[in-house]
């Protein structure tokens, strides 16, 4: 008896899905009661609030308690981000433009699916400042900025140029070291697209740096073992291609035909890129889609069909010859099923 139920646990613990719950508090006084959470697939958004990341949102009680939970996610890490903000939904398309919101409070975190994830309040209230988390690297980001901060201080201490010129080089290795020593890709991602942002004081020693250090080369092949089919792998090798390209024929040639060549490569590197990432994009959403149909019947499916293109219960009953009631009850299962709690969230998770 006791050896039936052995295996009987171990055969329902093998077919149950693992789930993620990421919960947290608010400031409900502060900020507004919508809470969102992010995927960012894109580690040169990783600041800034975009619309199109978004795949879930969820509103907090009057004590300011919220929580995402569902088995959507990806198995492996991926970067995400939990935020909130003081725009009403009609004005944020055009308050997020380009990624901008000035009155938004984010936290950007490492997880997958099978990760718990509390954010309690800190000090005063203060709203994602401390993260509890099953997945040791969920708080890298936080770390990074930390550092980032400390590195503020320091250029704010001095304002000559002589200064910060000294300190660009100290904190362009100690971020490049502190990131190794996170012993996670992704925590180095972010502080590569930092230290390799064209619009930085330190992309001119990212550019000296590259052309004499295997760093970049070795984060290349951590990806490539960590997240092999992973958008943010393929962002890299692209873009460190393209760098590298770069700098290799800027070092033979200073002809004007060799700018207009290079300009020529860089545009076409830069469409092709963009055709990848674009045709990637609409891959990872067909089979995502196709993944929450997978979780239906045949009949459900159908009905979904007809929900997603605004039909009402009863044109749904009369299309299908079944009763009203019928209808409503294969609604319920679908929304269960999808973790979604209306026609509006469904069409959502198809048409965002």
């Amino acid at each position: 008896m006791r050896i039936s139920l052995v295996i009987l646990f171990l055969f329902v613990c093998s077919v149950c899905k693992a789930q993620y719950s990421f919960s947290g508090y608010v400031d409900a006084e502060e900020w507004q009661s919508t809470v969102y959470l992010s995927l960012v697939e894109d580690y040169r958004k990783i600041d800034g609030v975009y619309s199109e990341q978004i795949i879930a949102k969820t509103i907090a009680d009057a004590d300011g308690y919220f929580k995402f939970t569902g088995n959507m996610l990806d198995e492996a890490n991926r970067i995400y981000r939990i935020h909130v903000d003081k725009c009403s939904e009609n004005l944020q398309d055009s308050n997020h433009f380009n990624g901008h919101c000035s009155d938004s409070k984010a936290l950007i975190f490492i997880a997958n699916n099978n990760d718990n994830l509390e954010l309690p309040f800190s000090f005063d209230n203060e709203v994602f400042c401390n993260i509890i988390s099953t997945n040791p690297k969920a708080n890298a980001f936080v770390k990074i900025d930390s550092l980032k901060q400390d590195m503020k201080f320091a250029y704010g201490e001095f304002r000559s140029e002589t200064n910060r010129k000294l300190n660009n080089r100290k904190w362009f290795k100690t971020l490049q070291d502190f990131g190794k020593s996170l012993n996670e890709p992704l925590a180095e991602l972010y502080i590569y697209a930092y230290l390799s942002d064209r619009t930085s004081d330190l992309h001119n020693y990212y550019v000296e740096d590259l052309s004499k250090n295997n760093y970049y080369d070795d984060l290349k092949t951590k990806l490539l073992l960590a997240y092999p089919e992973s958008t943010y792998t393929k962002q890299y090798t692209n873009e460190l291609a393209s760098d590298k390209f770069m700098i290799s024929t800027s070092d033979k040639t200073n002809s004007s035909m060799y700018w207009r060549y290079l300009l020529y490569a860089i545009l076409g590197l830069s469409l092709v890129g963009n055709i990848y990432f674009i045709l990637q994009k609409r891959n990872a959403k067909k089979q995502s889609k196709q993944r929450l149909k997978d979780k239906l019947s045949k009949q459900e499916r159908v009905v979904l069909d007809l929900l997603l293109q605004d039909k009402t219960n009863k044109d749904i009953a009369e299309t299908l010859f079944l009763s009203v009631s019928t209808v409503k009850t294969h609604t319920n299962n679908i929304y269960k099923k999808l973790n979604v709690q209306s026609r509006e969230d469904a069409k959502s998770l198809f048409f965002s």
